[in-house]
């Protein structure tokens, strides 16, 4: 479906800058802004019923890279505890 819509040019230039900082499209932030609408209508209420959410939108099991999370956490808290302070 295809739907032309007219912005105000302050919540256009708010969607690009955020489409901007996640390296998305537009369009395609605007749909997932969309899409993200019944999460924050009925949002988790316990640890359960967010990990189920977060399994029922492949967020859980979708880096299959890493293979041992333990080590990979603890690498990154590593990482950022030793980085270079500016």
């Amino acid at each position: 479906m295809v739907i032309s819509l007219e912005l105000p040019s302050e919540l256009e230039n708010e969607l690009s800058t955020e489409a901007y900082q996640l390296k998305l499209p537009l369009a395609e932030y605007i749909l997932r802004v969309l899409a993200f609408r019944p999460f924050l209508q009925n949002p988790p209420k316990n640890g359960v019923e967010l990990v189920t959410y977060w399994e029922s939108i492949g967020v859980v099991g979708s880096r299959t890279d890493i293979t041992d999370s333990q080590e990979h956490a603890r690498r990154l808290r590593d990482q950022a505890e030793n980085r270079e302070r500016a």
